[in-house]
């Protein structure tokens, strides 16, 4: 064997020192799940910065010849060494005193102490360097190992750079009334304690309203608790905007609260405010929890096993294939629940878990950002039953351990990254809404599986929606894919009406005592409104030419292999506050949805005729074909609805009189697809914070303006995201010079104009049509499996919290006959399985 100081010499030139902006991978393997606490540690290439678990650093070797790597195991200190650390110098661990993320007095997200062990290993012979075999060698030697090692060291590794990018829950910014605010003359006198709501007595929760010193309660949450809405409600009145959390001011602040701009503000007048109304601010002392440490609290209980609703039950921890926990990374239980249900449904097993080998041996040089290399190696890691073993607490120093309730289990933070990694929501360690994050998956899916085969198949259908114009009795048929049944709630069903008004009679009479009720509403109910006839009062007929009376009837035009139903806890109030529905509904455990198969055209029925509303589009543009009637799968996917670019023109015009932006409103009735006023409206209200709200709309095969010139340049990053998707470079250079350089908007240009690039070569995985699974040709139309419309529940996700923003995700998945629950490192025999508490529910086709 050759001296290990020669062979260092000899890869000199390879080894790398991280520079900022190098994307060091030191916590995770790029193809495995193997990290520095696992057995063998994690093998780091000193020029790619990649990590490799023990099981493939062979092969990365093999594959690029690079030979030095730095080796990092860690291993968890022992109860007893961390109690003798916390007395001699290294500080016991805090409380979070902050709502924020990697900012003193934050969340602490690496909650273990480890020792670590480091030294270069040079392949094939594994020879081993340490920093003190450094010492004897040459200076040049020396220097540059030393400096590498100690750069990747200290450098922040990607997965802990996205989990704990700096952030703030308490940042808030100064109100726009607090400069100028009015405060009213009344005389008006508040004493410094003693507070109680002036309408119902409450005194917990009381807030001051700064312009005429109301003292009322805050508002009532989902659970009945908080308040009475009283504040609120005098806002709505009044619109005094600004209001002040009695029991939270201190000499340092208070806590304010901004109704008109619906968020915690800062009001640098503070002081001068309470004046006003006799309040001394440098007196004041803190009698109850600000916001910031209620929503602690909440943060700090949401993986305890209490706010799960089989609480007050010892739970049988459980382990095995298919039943490994995933760890929370901050606010990610969302994705945790999406995608332990999506892995039990064969399609994506087959596509991914059975093909594992093959997609790693076909991996790109850099795993990490591959798609299907992080969705296989996730449905691995959940699947195979490696990472389903009992998390240990730290033993004594005989090395004794005892097992915890939650497992070791998989930390997804390289799929975290890649999936989100450009979204405005999903890129975040905020809450996110879990029936979103099942589209946007399915969406990368649909894009990334242009070829070969498609799981999200399992769960496409196709909608028939049926309009009849009142006035002609003449009928229209369109088509249109979708994934989800969305069921609306209605709470006038509610089978428990008079048990409900009675506890709001009490509560309104300022009754603590008044029970917390949850509304009984029958499931037949909630398909019965999902079923009936919509009535359209704005349509414009074209076999009358004038605007009148329709009804819009939705049916099945096929049945998907797996059904999802979204359950619409979540709504708006008519004071257009979000809030969530606390209801209980009696989902079944079988479904029988034949009867809402669709029947197409009736014998002897009329179609209205097909008149294009006036094109707001130059002449020359090609039309592409609508959804159903012609173009290709890749044409019709989810992510990029391919409409005629022709816009209702009156539609248009009736947003823009309703006060929205131009561009905004071609956006609505482009991507609400030319259905009327109703859908283009309720596109507005769930778009209003996307990024590109006003942005113009470029329509498929239109000019985007400007643009980008040959000479600008593109960035590296945008091409090698878009090609990582199956497309060629010079396919992803054009849409990006066609679009501006802007990621998210030649996306969907590229993905709406595939029929333009069939001259250049288009595969998946970024390889060439050659080497991609298939080359054949897509029959034409959307593909759609089809059968009969009988399902059984085999999963439900849950979520608890006021909205979908905040709060908690669990899923619970039938296996085996047996109900369990996933709450996130948790996986548990579930004793009574919550099912009428559910928000998505997922059924899967059974025979006849």
């Amino acid at each position: 064997m050759a001296d290990v100081g020669d062979v260092l010499m000899s890869v000199l030139s390879t080894i790398r020192v991280p520079k900022p902006g190098d994307r060091v991978h030191k916590d995770e393997c790029a193809l495995s799940f193997a990290s520095p606490e696992s057995e063998g540690g994690l093998y780091v290439c000193m020029n790619s910065f990649l990590g490799f678990g023990s099981q493939y650093v062979e092969r990365h070797y093999a594959r690029t010849g690079q030979r030095a790597y730095l080796h990092i195991k860690r291993t968890r200190k022992t109860k007893k060494e961390e109690d003798n650390n916390s007395g001699s110098g290294h500080p016991p661990k805090k409380k979070p005193t902050r709502l924020a993320i990697g900012i003193e007095g934050g969340f602490d997200v690496e909650q273990d102490q480890y020792e670590e062990d480091i030294k270069v290993v040079i392949l094939p012979d594994r020879q081993e360097v340490t920093s003190e075999d450094l010492s004897s060698m040459p200076d040049v030697v020396r220097d540059r190992v030393s400096q590498s090692m100690a750069g990747i060291v200290a450098a922040d590794s990607v997965s802990h750079t996205l989990q704990v990018q700096q952030w703030d829950g308490e940042v808030r910014q100064e109100s726009k009334h607090a400069a100028d605010l009015k405060q009213l003359d009344n005389g008006v006198k508040i004493p410094p304690s003693g507070w109680r709501c002036e309408v119902c007595d409450l005194q917990e929760n009381i807030w001051m309203n700064l312009t005429d010193g109301k003292v009322l309660c805050g508002r009532r949450y989902f659970d009945g608790s908080g308040g009475n809405n009283h504040a609120l409600l005098h806002f709505q009145e009044t619109r005094y905007p600004l209001a002040v959390k009695l029991g939270t001011i201190t000499p340092d602040g208070a806590d304010v609260y901004s109704y008109d701009e619906d968020d915690m503000v800062l009001d640098s007048k503070l002081p001068e405010h309470l004046a006003h109304f006799g309040i001394d601010m440098m007196t004041m002392e803190k009698t109850e929890r600000t916001m910031t440490e209620l929503e602690i609290a909440v943060n700090q209980r949401v993986g305890e096993w209490e706010v799960i609703q089989e609480s007050g039950t010892t739970l049988r921890p459980l382990f095995g294939p298919g039943l490994t926990g995933m760890k929370n990374l901050g606010n990610s239980c969302y994705l945790n629940s999406v995608m332990q249900v999506l892995f039990t449904v064969p399609d994506f097993e087959n596509k991914y878990v059975s093909n594992i080998d093959k997609i790693i041996d076909e991996a790109p040089k850099d795993p990490s950002q591959d798609f299907k290399t992080q969705v296989a190696k996730l449905g691995y890691g959940l699947l195979s039953g490696k990472y389903s073993k009992p998390a240990l607490d730290p033993g004594e120093e005989n090395g004794t351990s005892e097992a915890r309730g939650d497992q070791i289990g998989i930390a997804p933070r390289m799929f975290k990254a890649l999936i989100g990694w450009g979204h405005p929501e999903f890129s975040t360690n905020r809450q996110q809404d879990a029936q979103e994050y099942l589209l946007h998956f399915i969406n990368m899916v649909e894009r990334n599986c242009r070829s070969g085969t498609n799981p999200s198949e399992a769960f496409r259908f196709l909608v028939e929606e049926k309009i009849v114009c009142q006035q002609s009795q003449k009928a229209k048929y369109t088509q249109r894919v979708d994934y989800i049944i969305q069921l609306p709630v209605p709470m006038d069903q509610a089978t428990n009406a008079e048990e409900l008004q009675e506890a709001e009679r009490r509560r309104d009479e300022g009754d603590a005592s008044a029970p917390t009720v949850r509304a009984q509403i029958p499931f037949t109910a909630c398909m019965a409104a999902h079923s009936e006839p919509e009535i359209l009062t704005d349509f414009w007929s074209s076999a009358v030419q004038a605007k009148t009376t329709a009804t819009k009837t939705t049916r099945f035009a096929s049945f998907p292999d797996h059904l999802v139903i979204q359950i619409k806890k979540f709504t708006f109030g008519l004071d257009w506050v979000p809030k969530k529905l606390d209801v209980s509904i009696d989902v079944p455990d079988t479904l029988d949805l034949s009867a809402l198969r669709a029947t197409g055209q009736q014998p002897g029925e009329e179609l209205l005729p097909e008149v294009a509303p006036p094109p707001l589009m130059t002449p020359d543009v090609e039309v592409k074909g609508i959804l159903g009637s012609q173009g290709n799968e890749e044409d019709d996917s989810l992510y990029s609805p391919l409409l005629s670019p022709a816009l209702d023109e009156s539609t248009v015009s009736h947003l823009c009189e309703m006060g929205f932006p131009l561009e905004s409103c071609k956006r609505a009735v482009y991507f609400s697809g030319n259905t009327g006023i109703d859908a283009a409206t309720n596109w507005i209200m769930s778009h209003m914070d996307d990024a590109d709200f006003t942005a113009p709309l470029v329509l498929p095969g239109c000019s985007s303006g400007a643009g980008t010139t040959p000479t600008e340049s593109i960035s590296e990053e945008h091409l090698e995201t878009i090609v990582s998707m199956g497309f060629s470079r010079d396919q992803a250079t054009k849409a990006l010079r066609a679009t501006s350089n802007d990621l998210q908007r030649a996306l969907d240009w590229i993905f709406s104009n595939t029929n333009d690039l069939e001259s250049m070569d288009i595969s998946e995985g970024g390889r060439s049509a050659a080497e991609s699974e298939s080359a054949s040709e897509p029959p034409p139309g959307p593909r759609v499996r089809d059968g009969p419309g009988k399902y059984e529940l085999f999963a439900f996700i849950s979520h608890m919290g006021t909205s979908t923003m905040c709060g908690h995700y669990v899923c619970h998945i039938k296996k085996d006959q047996q109900w369990v629950i996933f709450n996130d490192q948790k996986v548990c025999a579930s004793e009574k399985p919550p099912k009428d508490m559910g928000y998505l529910y997922f059924y899967r086709r059974v025979a006849d």
